[in-house]
């Protein structure tokens, strides 16, 4: 309890400043969390679905069971199911049609991150702009009359040192989570476009006459 009084004071003694930083803190843990959810619910690929896909002599239905299961939502579902409705078709069209999918849901992965990266920026300026209110009321008390108030003096320089400090925390945490964030977005596209390439050459071989004919 004393530590949560003690974090209360010290925001207190950061100013006005402290205000917009912690809005920008609230956004950057939502968004953060938002991102979690969706890859943990709608990105994560099963085991399942992966050792299927990677053997070429997988039967479409066994594809498309495994896909009933998932949520509407999920990524891989909407681009397989792209797939799987042009598989009839000739090669390119399927291609350009999944990579039209794929653009889709990079676009969607990628909503909100420049959000995070823009609080990268602006956390450190927030702050920044806090520790020259702060000296400026400092300086403003010394050079009024002397330094009659030693409270008001250091309250201004204990200003200037939490609104950095809360904004250079702000940054790092938002930073983080745009880079860890945007390395998932890379590794989900690589490994989708790495999976369509293998059902594009299932269908290739299908329209070829291949013994493992299209159901």
């Amino acid at each position: 309890m004393q530590e949560l009084q003690e974090v209360w004071i010290a925001f207190k003694l950061g100013g006005i400043i402290i205000l917009p930083l912690s809005l920008l803190g609230v956004i950057a843990l939502a968004i953060m969390l938002e991102k979690a959810f969706l890859y943990g619910r709608f990105a994560r690929l099963s085991h399942d679905l992966l050792n299927l896909v990677e053997t070429y002599g997988f039967a479409w239905e066994d594809l498309e069971k495994i896909l009933s299961g998932l949520n509407e939502r999920h990524y891989y579902k909407r681009f397989f199911e792209v797939v799987i409705a042009n598989r009839h078709r000739p090669s390119w069209w399927t291609e350009s049609r999944a990579a039209d999918e794929a653009q889709l849901i990079e676009t969607s992965l990628a909503r909100r991150l420049w959000v995070l990266e823009t609080i990268v920026t602006a956390a450190p300026l927030l702050g920044l702009m806090g520790t020259i209110v702060g000296m400026m009321h400092a300086f403003q008390i010394i050079g009024g009359s002397g330094v009659v108030n030693p409270t008001g003096v250091t309250g201004g320089v204990a200003q200037a040192l939490i609104a950095t400090a809360v904004g250079l925390l702000i940054a790092l945490i938002a930073l983080f989570g745009f880079n860890y964030f945007s390395r998932l977005q890379s590794q989900t596209m690589d490994e989708m476009e790495r999976l369509g390439t293998r059902l594009i050459d299932h269908i290739r071989l299908d329209q070829q006459g291949s013994p493992h004919e299209a159901a």
